[in-house]
C-alpha cells in the first residue's frame, strides 16, 4: 500500500477483468456517467483531465465535449481499456496525489477515486489541483455506500472540499452518489 491506495488490490481487480466494477453493463453505471455529463458547468472543454479513470468508460461519455482528454490511473491494465474505449484520449500510469500530468485543463474530473487515498494525500491533491488549474471547473463524483477503504466517500469528499479553495456545491445527490462541481478559483 501506498499513500492510502492499495495498489495490489486494484491490480488484483483487473487481472481478473478490465471492467471489474461492471461500468459498461450496469444501467446504474451508464446514468451515473450521464448524469456527471450533465452536471458539468460547460458544455464544451479545451482540455479535461481525469484522475482516477479506470477503464475509460466515463470517459468515453466525457470526452465528446472536450477537444482534449487526459486521463490517468495507477493500474496499467486499466489504461489500456481506457484506451480501447477512447481511442483519441490520451492515458497515463501515475499515482496520487504526486504523479499530475502537466498540461493547461479546464476540466479535472475525480469520479469515486478521493476514498481510495489517505488523508494527507487528500490535501496535497487539492492543493496540487488549486495550484496547477486554478481557471480550471473540478467535478467530483462520490459513491456513498461501503468502499472497503480507511476514508468512506463522505469523509474523503469533505476533506478534499475543506482543503480547496473553490467552492463546491452539490448538483446532484442520489441514494448511493452525489457529484460535487466547483468553478474556477476567484
Amino acid at each position: 500500500m501506498t499513500g492510502g491506495v492499495d495498489i495490489e488490490r486494484l491490480e488484483a481487480l483487473y487481472a481478473e477483468t478490465d471492467d471489474p466494477w461492471g461500468f459498461r453493463t450496469s444501467a446504474y453505471e451508464q446514468a451515473k456517467f450521464a448524469a456527471t455529463r450533465a452536471a458539468l458547468p460547460r458544455p464544451r472543454y479545451t482540455s479535461a483531465l481525469e484522475i482516477g479513470c479506470g477503464n475509460g468508460e466515463l470517459a468515453r461519455h466525457l470526452s465528446p465535449c472536450c477537444a482534449d482528454y487526459t486521463g490517468v490511473d495507477a493500474v496499467e491494465a486499466a489504461l489500456v481499456a481506457a484506451r480501447r474505449a477512447v481511442p483519441g484520449g490520451r492515458f497515463h500510469r501515475a499515482l496520487m496525489p504526486g504523479g499530475l500530468p502537466g498540461g493547461v485543463h479546464d476540466l479535472i474530473v475525480l469520479s469515486e477515486i478521493l476514498y481510495f487515498l489517505g488523508g494527507a494525500d487528500i490535501v496535497l491533491l487539492a492543493d496540487g489541483i488549486d495550484a496547477r488549474w486554478p481557471g480550471a471547473d473540478v467535478v467530483c463524483v462520490t459513491w456513498l455506500g461501503p468502499s472497503g477503504n480507511p476514508l468512506e466517500g463522505e469523509e474523503a469528499l469533505a476533506r478534499f472540499v475543506a482543503a480547496s479553495r473553490r467552492a463546491f456545491r452539490p448538483v446532484r445527490l442520489r441514494s448511493r452518489y452525489r457529484i460535487d462541481v466547483a468553478g474556477p478559483l476567484s
